[in-house]
């Protein structure tokens, strides 16, 4: 028909949600962590809705409109990742593994280069610790998994846990407000129905990563590493 826009030819228009809220950025316990890690202010959250149809084939279009032309990029990947976790079941081999004490303390290790270091933060980010393999590779991807890992890293100046419950119950929090979840009425098994982007968005030495949760609208987190940015 004469002036249908085929999936390859839209363009996006967002629109803010201000009425959405996201309890984990109202919760005073959840705050009080962000804090101790250095990363409230380092982590928000926005909705917004859009108005054409999203195909994961336009995701680097779709993900890109939201950059502002004055923000001088360097350069931006995206990526979907795999967004299949209802529970927290992914996390209980680190349970059993030597990671934690039986009383869940973590583990403290020896690091040519961090004089406070532990078993959690070497699996999370070293290939050749012991306990990497706990978690597989594809659990590595799921969303719940990298906000797990940004959330135990924290910011510049992070006063880390050493118990891990801290970091289990947050990821929770924020997970739950991120995604959208449906129960098959048949089956009565619940599924994930949110589409995850992941954006790495390089402006000269830094980093910032932030999530697309796409569901009919768009809920976004994004994470930047830094020093805490106290509200006002």
């Amino acid at each position: 028909m004469a002036g249908e826009k085929y999936p390859f030819e839209l363009t996006f228009s967002f629109r803010p949600l201000p009425m959405q809220q996201f309890s984990f950025l109202q919760d005073k316990e959840t705050l009080a962590l962000l804090m101790k890690w250095s990363m409230l202010g380092r982590i928000s959250a926005q909705a917004f809705s859009f108005d054409q149809s999203f195909y994961p084939y336009n995701s680097d279009q779709f993900a890109l409109v939201r950059n502002h032309p004055s923000v001088p990029l360097v350069s931006v990947s995206v990526k979907i990742i795999p967004c299949t976790k209802v529970s927290m079941d992914l996390f209980d081999p680190i349970y059993s593994c030597g990671i934690l004490m039986p009383s869940g303390h973590v583990v403290k290790c020896l690091h040519d280069v961090h004089p406070d270091y532990d078993e959690l933060r070497q699996m999370l980010q070293e290939e050749d610790s012991q306990h990497y393999d706990v978690i597989g590779k594809e659990e590595r991807e799921e969303f719940i998994f990298l906000l797990f890992k940004h959330i135990c890293l924290g910011g510049e100046l992070c006063q880390y846990e050493d118990v891990i419950d801290p970091y289990i119950s947050t990821t929770k929090k924020v997970y739950k407000d991120l995604i959208s979840v449906q129960k098959d009425p048949e089956t009565k098994k619940i599924s994930v129905v949110s589409t995850v982007l992941k954006v790495c968005v390089y402006v000269s030495d830094v980093i910032s990563f932030v999530y697309m949760s796409l569901i009919g609208h768009i809920e976004l987190i994004h994470i930047s590493y830094g020093v805490c940015r106290l509200r006002k």
